[in-house]
């Protein structure tokens, strides 16, 4: 969900920072993705954890949604905020380059048939984009399996992934057979979603055959 989420917010904003031919913006976008990489993942994540935290000022968010502060319905959203702040800048950065490498003059002529800008989108930007899209989803869903790091700190031990899972088999009770056998099963699983989605990416590239 977390990566689906990164691509549909940005999308857009790679594709302004392509086509637009305002400098300012486009140093402006580039700028605060650049430096949110740079910034220090510990930091945003405490900084998240104080504002939308049970404690925080934000905590209201989750009586609006229906959703308690205190419950593992809204640790499992403060988790899934803090890997979209996490992998949100590298999805947009990947785009950038997918979008600078789509002919622009092919917008432009289905723009000169009369077609809408909507359909433009839908029906050539999106399809050239396509397998820069897959590569961008791949790259953030490796980023959210293997972070160990945000659900440490907003999970609040109530939300838990499998790097969480293998860290305690490893140090709190010592069991290394466990602990590896959950990294195998992991390895096996990632490199099977991996492939099977770069072979989905090449299958759907224009200029690639299928295999």
């Amino acid at each position: 969900m977390v990566s689906a989420i990164a691509l549909l917010l940005g999308a857009p904003l790679a594709w302004q920072a392509a086509r637009t031919r305002r400098q300012w913006l486009r140093v402006a976008i580039f700028g605060l993705l650049i430096g949110l990489l740079f910034m220090s993942l510990i930091a945003r994540l405490y900084a998240i954890q104080m504002t939308w935290g049970s404690n925080g000022p934000l905590a209201f968010f989750g009586t609006l949604i229906g959703v308690p502060a205190r419950s593992a319905g809204y640790a499992a959203i403060q988790v899934s905020l803090g890997l979209l702040h996490f992998v949100l800048p590298m999805v947009a950065l990947i785009l950038i380059g997918t979008f600078q490498n789509i002919n622009p003059r092919l917008e432009e002529a289905a723009a000169s048939l009369g077609a809408p800008r909507w359909r433009v989108a839908f029906t050539v930007t999106l399809p050239l984009a396509l397998p820069g899209l897959l590569s961008a989803y791949m790259i953030a869903l490796a980023m959210c399996i293997s972070s160990f790091v945000v659900p440490l700190i907003l999970g609040r031990g109530i939300v838990l992934f499998t790097t969480n899972l293998m860290y305690v088999r490893f140090s709190d009770v010592a069991n290394y057979p466990s602990g590896a056998a959950i990294g195998m099963i992991m390895f096996v699983l990632a490199g099977f979603i991996i492939y099977a989605m770069t072979r989905l990416a090449r299958w759907l590239s224009p200029a690639g055959a299928h295999p």
